[in-house]
């Protein structure tokens, strides 16, 4: 998986994680994606730094260069739109 996928994978399922926090599913799910940004990509940090009005930005560091890569916000929040307007996920 290249690093801008998994960087983007792990965007949609942490706003997931943060936003339903009694989500355990997602919960593993954002670890196995950080598993894969750490062991797989070598980043040492990442995090959601900023979000605005049109854009999420996740910060990262790797071999001690920070980086930070900007993602659509509306595609980063679709995972959660998605799960949020299925009744079979808010019971």
């Amino acid at each position: 998986m290249k690093l801008d996928d998994a960087l983007f994978n792990w965007l949609q399922i942490k706003l997931v994680a943060d936003a339903r926090p009694s989500d355990e599913a997602a919960k593993e799910t954002e670890l196995f994606f950080r598993e894969i940004l750490t062991e797989d990509h070598g980043l040492d940090e990442f995090s959601v730094s900023h979000v605005d009005n049109t854009m999420c930005y996740v910060s990262f560091t790797k071999e001690d260069k920070k980086k930070t890569q900007m993602y659509d916000r509306q595609a980063a929040e679709q995972l959660l739109i998605d799960i949020n307007s299925n009744p079979k996920y808010n019971e």
